[in-house]
């Protein structure tokens, strides 16, 4: 049916082929045709991936036209941006928007009189000169503006430097922040570190042992047909997602038969050294489901599990999911199509999120000693690798590299591919990953990174003399039974 005007909304979203009939957008814009100079069509969105946005792509052919207000100091006209909101580390209250001619400090307080028109804010073109001469030629004019002009009594500069702290060291929670606050596209980095360089820089502890830092163990699996290999990975306190690989393991064994499955049950109860005293067992174990070779033998095995420690998960593409994991589906249901209450969960993983995190935390530099002494911290996010890691490992870690691809429908896309023939260390980070995520590490507050740490290493303890020569001993008094949750060996009934 032909239409003068077509109004398109969040078009980032749209897939790019609408049922084997092309692109949605071109579909909706040749319903105009028949009408000529005299139609108009309306795209808008919130921008997500760079390269990957339709709605950037449009902008950038358009006279790409910005909101410019005048500084309240030097009158200067300017558009705003994230990167002249300026505050003290830690006090977000602080914020103020630093002048670009200027460089004075502006309060928020004087947003309102900035953005009144009678004070000569307007809308100003940006587009180089020839670009703009071809898209006023073709009629085509875009506008762009941030969260930064939010009313006062909205979202204001604070809360928004307050987010961007919060933020740090999570992927997903900042490219929320940079697409619907700021109104940017999300930059994926995708070269791998070298691997070297992270065998290199292994730090002096051992596999099996739980560091000081880490607060929670999970675990992610990869079922292969003749194994399952198995990284724990600690947790360290808050967002900021610092995190150790504890332990490697794999079972060897035909996993269509039982024996292997029965290893990986015992593993469940398994507990590792803390470096407090304290022994830790898995809080949640996520599980491949496979490529459909060992897809039963995994959902068997799951069954028997129930929902309490094990997940079970499937890797999924792409960037644009609106949550990292997304679920659960119900694989198990009677023939009336009811969920069977203790039948299969299955988790969707969204691989590619998980691994540019992973990717963007191993490209971080350690602290020199030098550093350490003087009291400097691992930045947000550090992956520490202990001193038995293999190279071949490391080498799995590192085994993907960010490409853009082009569909059969011809439209691009940026897809994870192998550059090795192994990468079974990263599939099993991701779905430790994905295990902390389901298990809500990332929005936990304070006061349960808190009430962790008192359990690892509670407030009263006593020293036990030892004949001489022989180290002392902290006895760690244990919290209650019903605080234990997966802290301890629960086989055992103790912690050290």
């Amino acid at each position: 049916m032909p239409a003068r005007w077509v109004f398109l909304d969040e078009v980032d979203a749209y897939p790019g082929d609408l049922d084997g009939e092309g692109d949605p957008i071109a579909l909706a814009e040749a319903r105009t045709i028949s009408f000529g100079h005299r139609s108009k069509g309306f795209l808008a969105s919130t921008p997500t991936v760079r390269g990957l946005s339709r709605i950037e792509r449009e902008y950038e052919l358009s006279d790409q036209q910005r909101y410019h207000v005048p500084c309240p100091h030097c009158g200067a006209l300017q558009w705003l941006k994230f990167e002249r909101l300026r505050w003290q580390a830690g006090l977000p209250e602080t914020a103020a928007y630093l002048c670009e001619h200027c460089d004075e400090p502006i309060a928020e307080r004087h947003k309102t009189e900035m953005m009144d028109e009678a004070n000569g804010a307007r809308w100003i073109p940006t587009a180089e000169p020839e670009l703009r001469r071809r898209a006023e030629a073709a009629g085509i004019v875009g506008f762009h503006i941030s969260g930064l002009y939010s009313p006062l009594g909205w979202l204001s500069w604070a809360e928004i430097a307050r987010n961007w702290e919060a933020a740090q060291g999570n992927d997903a929670a900042l490219k929320t922040l940079k697409n619907t606050v700021l109104g940017e596209t999300w930059q994926e980095r995708g070269e791998a570190p070298d691997w070297q360089r992270l065998y290199e820089r292994r730090e002096d502890w051992h596999l099996g042992q739980v560091p000081d830092g880490a607060l929670m163990l999970t675990a992610g699996a990869d079922v292969q047909r003749d194994r399952i290999e198995i990284d724990v990975w600690g947790w360290g306190w808050g967002r900021n997602l610092e995190s150790w690989l504890v332990d490697h393991v794999v079972l060897e064994g035909d996993t269509a038969r039982e024996e292997v499955w029965g290893d990986l049950t015992d593993l469940l109860g398994e507990t590792w050294d803390h470096a407090g005293g304290a022994r830790m067992a898995l809080a949640r174990l996520a599980i491949d489901t496979g490529d459909g070779a060992t897809t039963d033998a995994v959902y068997n095995w799951c069954r028997k599990m129930g929902h309490g420690q094990v997940i079970a998960v499937k890797g999924v593409g792409g960037f644009d999911r609106a949550t990292p994991v997304d679920g659960p589906t119900y694989v198990d249901v009677t023939e009336a199509g009811r969920r069977i209450r203790r039948g299969v969960r299955l988790w969707k993983v969204a691989g590619a999120v998980f691994k540019s995190e992973t990717y963007r935390f191993l490209r971080l530099a350690a602290p020199t000693d030098e550093e350490i002494a003087d009291g400097t911290g691992y930045l947000a996010g550090f992956v520490h690798i202990p001193r038995g890691t293999t190279a071949e490992w490391t080498k799995q870690l590192t085994a993907e590299q960010l490409m853009t691809v082009k569909t059969r429908q011809g439209f691009q896309r940026l897809e994870w591919q192998q550059t090795r023939d192994r990468n079974e260390a990263m599939v099993c980070r991701v779905y430790a990953r994905a295990a902390a995520w389901l298990m809500g590490m990332d929005c936990w507050n304070e006061d349960r990174w808190e009430a962790l740490a008192a359990q690892l290493l509670p407030g009263r303890t006593e020293t036990t003399t030892l004949p001489a020569g022989q180290p002392q001993r902290q006895t760690i008094t244990p919290p209650s039974p019903r605080s234990l949750g997966w802290l301890g060996d629960r086989r055992k009934g103790n912690w050290f």
